[in-house]
């Protein structure tokens, strides 16, 4: 299975999407030049266990869906629904927002997950992942923005 992997560089900072070959193979950032090899390491049992880009072992289940394209389909049933309903046809109205939920569970249901790291916010795509990664954690992820803000004043001059 071919890992995508989309993260930002943490050398120049530019966003950048990679696809390791072999999976394990290393991880490198083509403009400039930065890599970390240590796949044999982010893998335990075949299955991601850690970040590719940074080493974090706190990585989180999403959906390996667009957000931007949920939001439309949510907004576009809205509208439409409003348009319906002001025309009064309620019942029209109201099956535009149950074919809207319907299309939804489905993407939900047949969707693939990604892995994202807490720390870096590396998406792993199409990667082996055990059952056992748990989905996002508010607590977790407050902990590493506060590392990381107490990171950026300690660093500040003066």
């Amino acid at each position: 299975m071919a890992t995508h992997i989309i993260f930002q560089c943490p050398a120049c900072q530019h966003r950048r999407v990679t696809t390791p070959k072999p999976a394990d193979g290393p991880v490198k950032c083509d403009e400039c030049q930065w890599g970390r090899n240590e796949g044999g390491g982010d893998f335990s049992e075949g299955h991601l266990c850690r970040c590719r880009i940074c080493g974090c072992e706190d990585v989180w289940r999403q959906k390996d869906f667009p957000p931007a394209m949920g939001l439309a389909l949510v907004a576009t049933a809205a509208i439409l629904s409003c348009i319906a309903y002001a025309k009064y046809q309620p019942l029209l109205a109201l099956g535009i927002l149950m074919v809207a939920a319907l299309i939804d569970m489905l993407l939900y249901t047949f969707m693939g997950d990604m892995l994202v790291c807490y720390r870096c916010g590396a998406r792993h795509r199409q990667t082996a992942m055990a059952d056992e990664h748990p989905r996002f954690d508010l607590e977790t992820a407050e902990r590493y923005r506060q590392q990381d803000l107490r990171q950026r004043q300690a660093s500040k001059p003066g």
